[in-house]
């Protein structure tokens, strides 16, 4: 928490709305300070600026040399998203910093929207060293009071954990309650990630994160929990460094959203708008899809293996795959994939992912490998050359699996050989994953080098015209606005997780607010068989949530790349409900939050981009309400036909979590629907014109 501050020179910015107030100021020692007002209250109190490096510290010593102001009203497109156009409307404030004595020069830049604020370093060319050793960044958050927090652990390895409700002053005893994860490197002390949320005693929401993570490590934040603080922790490298910083450099975006309605959380898109425009000139090849995967059957306890073979010794690109006994558990062969094929084409499934087709599965000692798989080198039994003509046959496209172990170094060696072997296989996207410990040893999932090799990843993907959806890496912050071949990442605890435990309802009434603030997120929705015990004795894992409301996460957890994740012939038990997952959409023209609270609920409508069909999802936590769904967006004069897929009445997450019923009402613009949703449930609508 900074002390002994003191007004000397200050500068300030409203709003475009007038509703925050900005100000920087410095201490008599010369070091930055800024605060936040909204509606003419305080939510970011005096909280200091600034950079370490072994070089030269950028942290005090300065005076405002000058500002420079700019107000900036315009609106762009994206290539995709929860809306076919995006207003970007801020005031910018570049606050100039000099130091004569020690030579140095820093600019902060503020951007202050009607949502929140941005701000970000940069860092000139100096008249002293330009090659800068970060050690720390000073940046604070000196919050108000003791407020509610939305959070997890600090790690540098993985974001797969359950959220915790606490407060500051509760924090200690939230984060010690988190167990070992498998391949955690938890941060000792009060340490959180980001994108986090906050809510006040007076009903303000707060997210927390960062934009344009790039040549940077990720920031999380220590808390201090009597003072009510929360300070950038950058993620190091094993060898304890941050960042290595050739100058001119500009630093990610320090976000804030900021509202009173949890609504305008949701809707925000303020972390988009921090990043560059699209650098990809033709994006006519750029597709969001539905997809379908050999995938769910590996967690299901069908005793099914990712691997060929169950020798141990068997080495990519050594040994001779044709000579090792098939262990008979292998569902990445080239007959079930065909089987995935025809489902899909059958029912208008775009793409079919195969995990476990490659050579390398055998052995999975990741950190102590220098090669683990190959990508241009498939299992006998899977006939890429096959299965290649026969989905373009059925007009079905398979997605790539890229599984790394980890071992990212290794992939850059092998990525161009990777991508010309999709291309020549007509595979155009691609899943890739980092489980396990990062190689470079010396590196974590969300160190410097790690997020350099990310967007590394997504610009050779690009000269491939390949898209990607990237599972363990570093999470996103907005560089799919950069980057729309960037269609999905996990970067957080997903639907896989429903066979391993399983995921209570509140998870993903949090998610949206926190995780997916960043970037979509491919969670996997559609799983219509949620007792693990279904597939076997022993089994007791089961997902939080009843079948209608997996049709409504399709509205709630918004991505342009969206799994029907179960198994085709779980699907066939309910085709009446597998109609929804074929007919909503993955691309929208506008989105209306219709309700929301963090943990609680959320309720909004999207209109499809391609036609003037509106659908609407609803979910609950693990206690049932009633939505009240008001239908005032729809366009005036005309009529409409809601199906709406919802929870029976006795439906229950746990209990009867596969009680669903559809039903067909007229409904108009003012329509006022009340909605039941049962405990861990929810409700997915399609709403038409009325024929004529």
């Amino acid at each position: 928490m900074l002390a002994g501050v003191m007004q000397m020179a200050a500068v300030s910015i409203t709003s475009p709305d007038g509703n925050f107030v900005l100000r920087v100021e410095l201490t008599p020692s010369g070091a930055p300070y800024y605060t936040l007002d909204y509606k003419n209250k305080p939510v970011v109190e005096a909280s200091a600026l600034g950079l370490k490096s072994d070089q030269t510290d950028l942290t005090d010593g300065f005076r405002i040399a000058g500002t420079d102001t700019i107000t900036v009203d315009r609106t762009w497109e994206p290539v995709w998203g929860e809306y076919s156009t995006i207003r970007d409307n801020f005031k910018e404030m570049a606050v100039n910093l000099v130091d004569e004595d020690r030579q140095r020069e820093m600019t902060i830049r503020f951007r202050l929207f009607n949502d929140g604020l941005g701000f970000r370093y940069e860092l000139p060319v100096q008249k002293g060293p330009n090659h800068l050793t970060v050690k720390d960044e000073l940046t604070e958050f000196n919050f108000t009071g003791n407020h509610k927090l939305y959070c997890i652990p600090g790690d540098y390895d993985t974001d797969e954990y359950l959220w915790s409700e606490t407060t500051f002053t509760d924090l200690p005893e939230a984060l010690e309650s988190y167990g070992k994860h498998s391949e955690a490197q938890r941060v000792e002390g009060l340490t959180i990630q980001t994108p986090m949320l906050l809510k006040t005693d007076d009903g303000v929401y707060i997210n927390v994160h960062e934009a344009a993570l790039d040549g940077y490590p990720a920031m999380l934040l220590d808390v201090d929990p009597e003072t009510y603080t929360m300070k950038s922790h950058l993620v190091p490298d094993r060898l304890g460094v941050s960042a290595y910083l050739e100058l001119p450099f500009s630093t990610p975006w320090r976000t804030l959203i900021v509202s009173d309605d949890a609504r305008d959380i949701l809707s925000s898109q303020l972390v988009l708008n921090l990043n560059e425009p699209c650098k990809i000139e033709d994006t006519s090849w750029i597709k969001p899809m539905k997809f379908m995967g050999v995938w769910w059957e590996m967690f299901t306890g069908y005793q099914k293996t990712w691997a060929y073979s169950d020798d141990p010794l068997a080495k990519p690109g050594v040994t001779d795959y044709t000579k090792l006994t098939p262990n008979g558990r292998h569902p990445a062969n080239t007959e079930n994939v065909k089987r995935y094929i025809d489902f899909a084409a059958k029912h208008g499934i775009d793409g079919v992912l195969v995990e476990g087709w490659n050579e390398g599965w055998e052995d999975w000692a990741g950190y102590r490998k220098n090669r683990q798989f190959l990508f241009d080198k498939p299992y006998p039994d899977f006939n890429v050359e096959e299965l290649r003509d026969y989905a373009k046959e059925k007009g079905v496209k398979l997605i790539m699996h890229h599984e790394t172990a980890a071992n990212a170094a290794d992939y850059e060696l092998q990525l161009d050989r990777a991508f010309q072997f999709m291309k020549d296989n007509n595979y155009d996207a691609v899943k890739t994953g980092y489980v396990g410990a990062i190689i470079p040893r010396s590196e974590h999932h969300t160190s410097q080098w790690m997020v350099d090799h990310a967007r590394n990843v997504i610009e050779r993907a690009a000269d491939y015209q390949i898209m990607v959806d990237s599972h363990e890496a570093p999470r996103p912050t907005g560089l799919c606005r950069t980057y729309p071949n960037w269609l999905a990442q996990e970067s957080a605890r997903g639907g896989e997780f429903e066979s391993m435990g399983g995921n209570p309802p509140s998870h993903t009434c949090i998610l949206p607010f926190t995780r997916l603030k960043g970037g979509p997120m491919d969670y996997t929705p559609g799983l219509f068989e949620t007792k693990m015990s279904y597939y076997g004795e022993g089994k007791d894992s089961q997902a939080g949530t009843t079948l209608a409301r997996q049709l409504a996460l399709y509205l709630t957890m918004p991505s342009p790349m969206q799994m029907a994740c179960d198994l085709p012939e779980n699907y066939e038990r309910f085709p009446d409900a597998f109609q929804f997952i074929k007919d909503v959409p993955v691309d929208w023209a506008d989105s209306k939050y219709l309700e929301a609270e963090p943990n609680r609920y959320i309720t909004v409508a999207r209109l499809d981009k391609n036609s003037d069909d509106w659908y609407v999802g609803a979910i609950t936590d693990e206690n049932g309400r009633t939505a009240e769904i008001d239908l005032s967006f729809l366009p005036a004069g005309e009529k409409y036909v809601a199906t709406i897929y919802e929870d029976a009445p006795d439906a229950h997450w746990k209990d009867n979590p596969q009680a669903y019923r559809i039903r067909t009402v007229k409904v108009k613009p003012g329509t006022k629907l009340k909605q039941n949703l049962a405990p861990g449930g929810g409700a997915a609508i399609r709403i038409s014109k009325e024929p004529k």
